[in-house]
Formats: structure tokens, C-alpha cells, sequence
């Protein structure tokens, strides 16, 4: 069986062949061009995945369906992109466009988020369990929710926004318009700003270090890499992050209860000296602490072809 998984993102798309275990056949990409519209895209997109096809070696026959991974709002009953901040769709009939245009018959979409839960559950590191959520930690905190192996995405397919809970009421100004959102103090944007903040206040610090004295150079990598070799400053910068990861998976947890929770994007790169203390925390403020069943918090497995992978498993 041979599955078409498709990441639509604002800069490029990317386009891959997977058989049932998730592997990549064979994958390729190419510019995402916005100044247009969105015909544009989708016949570049369509260009793109009759290639990916041709050099997996295969016919357009033989593959079962295409997924189609989209940032914004997408209707997955309807095969439309409802709304993507970052490119020129509006309640676009997305499906039915490539479907026409590649010979493929089956042409499912969803946000990218969501997709990428999907591929953990499948494939990932959710695989074997019926409920999972997934959260992402990168520019924002995305999250995608699985409930008995499907995705739930509310009644207007813009559901589990899950960065967009407030976990500080009239705190920092989010992206969104709201005040004191999770994405706010946990992102990969937050950490950074966290860590530059320390800096500025401590000269001193290896954080300087691991920047090349250049503030601009700090990453989400800064505070962790100093914390390693010891710099007091970084531990606190790490520790803070993290009791802010904490309270709002904790919020989540206590709302699913889901059987796991797996991070992905860049910060889960640092792996358990991430998730060790995360899951102190979490052990400590749960309120299904003394439950016999616990939620198991682990690193996301699909790494940056989450939203390949993740397309190409939503038909199932």
C-alpha cells in the first residue's frame, strides 16, 4: 500500500511517497509561491507530486489516496482550506482541485498539527494507542488531538489551538490577541526571548558563550547547551521554561487524560534533559496523580517529516 503525503507551508511544499509503515519511498520540494493565488500553488503542488511518484518508481494507479498537511483552518469533511493566515486560500476546494489534477481519487486534508498527531499515532511514537495528543514546541506551540484513532478538530475544524490556552490571566500579548497564552512562555520564540532577557541581565554567564557574545545568535539551543556545562543562570533559564511547559501540559492532561503525550519541534531535540524534569512536575501536579494509570509523556518520533508522514496517514 502506497500513501501521498503532502506539507503545504509558507515557504515551501514538500511532497513524499510512504508505504504502510510510514517510510519515505522518496520525497522532494519545492518553492510555496504566494504572490499569486491559490491556483498557483496547487498546480505546483500538482507538478511536484506527479514527480515524487515518478521517481518512487511507481504509477499514479497504485497509489490509495493523497494527504494534504495545511497550516490555518482546514474542513476535512469538505476537502477545503477554510483560512491560512500565510497563504491565499479562502474556503478553497483544495481536494477536489489536486484530485482533478493528478488522476488521484482520494484527496484528504487537515491542519498541520493535527496531521503530524496523526502520523505519531500511527507510526510514531503514539503508535498502539487509541488516544493521544501532540503538542509541537517551535515559532508557536502547536497541538493535534487523537480520540478513539481519529482526529478531533471540533465542530468548525478549528479546534485543539492547544498554545492558546491562557496559563497567566493578562500576561504576556500573544500573536493571537489574547493575553497570557501557553505559546506565550513555552515556544521556541519564548525560550529564546527568555534567555536573551538573562543575559542581558548577567554578563557573566556561559549563555554568551554558546551565542558567540552575540545576542542576536541566541537560540533554543543557549540555555540548554550552558546549562549542561554547569552555568547557574542557564539552569534558571531552563528551569522556568520548563515549569511553564509544565502547567499548561498538565491543563491538557487533566482535560484528555490521553494515553500519551509526545513533543515534537525543536526543543524536544534536548530530550530527556527536557522531558526528566517536565515529567517531575507533571507527576507532582496532576489531578490523576494517585490513578494507577498514568499518561506516558515521550519524544515525538517523525522529526521534521512529521507533516509528510502525517499527510500520507490520513486515510487511515
Amino acid at each position: 500500500m502506497y500513501y501521498l503525503g503532502i506539507d503545504l507551508g509558507g515557504t515551501s511544499i514538500k511532497a513524499g511517497v510512504c508505504n504502510e509503515k510510514g517510510k519515505i519511498i522518496y520525497k522532494e520540494s519545492c518553492p510555496t509561491v504566494t504572490t499569486e493565488d491559490g491556483d498557483r500553488i496547487i498546480n505546483d503542488m500538482a507538478e511536484l507530486c506527479k514527480r515524487v511518484i515518478k521517481q518512487s518508481g511507481l504509477k499514479t494507479e497504485v497509489i490509495e489516496y493523497a494527504g494534504i498537511a495545511s497550516p490555518g483552518t482546514a474542513d476535512s469533511e469538505h476537502g477545503e482550506i477554510v483560512y491560512a493566515c500565510t497563504l491565499p486560500f479562502l474556503n478553497y476546494p483544495i481536494s477536489k482541485k489536486l484530485s482533478e489534477l493528478t488522476g488521484i481519487k482520494k484527496v484528504y486534508v487537515e491542519n498541520d498539527a493535527n496531521a503530524a498527531a496523526k502520523g505519531e499515532a500511527i507510526v510514531g511514537a503514539a503508535q498502539g494507542y487509541t488516544n493521544s495528543v501532540m503538542i509541537t514546541l517551535g515559532t508557536g506551540v502547536g497541538g493535534g488531538i487523537i480520540i478513539d484513532n481519529k482526529v478531533y478538530a471540533g465542530f468548525n475544524f478549528a479546534g485543539a489551538e492547544l498554545g492558546h490556552i491562557v496559563i497567566i490571566y493578562n500576561g504576556k500579548q500573544c500573536t493571537c490577541g489574547r493575553k497570557g497564552c501557553w505559546e506565550a512562555y513555552a515556544s521556541a520564540t519564548a525560550l529564546i526571548e527568555q534567555t536573551k532577557q538573562k543575559m542581558l541581565n548577567d554578563k557573566n554567564t556561559l549563555m554568551w558563550k554558546f551565542a558567540d557574545g552575540n545576542i542576536e545568535k541566541v537560540g533554543g539551543k543557549t540555555a540548554f547547551a550552558a546549562m549542561k556545562q554547569g552555568d547557574t543562570a542557564a539552569k534558571e533559564v531552563v528551569d522556568t521554561y520548563i515549569s511553564y511547559l509544565a502547567c499548561g501540559i498538565v491543563n491538557i492532561i487533566n482535560i484528555f487524560q490521553p494515553e500519551v503525550l509526545s513533543i515534537g519541534g525543536g526543543i524536544s531535540n534536548e530530550r530527556e534533559f527536557l522531558t526528566e524534569p517536565l515529567i517531575e512536575i507533571v507527576k507532582k501536579e496532576q489531578y490523576s496523580r494517585n490513578s494507577p494509570k498514568q499518561t506516558i509523556i515521550k519524544i515525538a518520533q517523525l522529526g521534521n517529516d512529521a507533516g509528510i508522514i502525517g499527510a500520507a496517514m490520513l486515510g487511515r
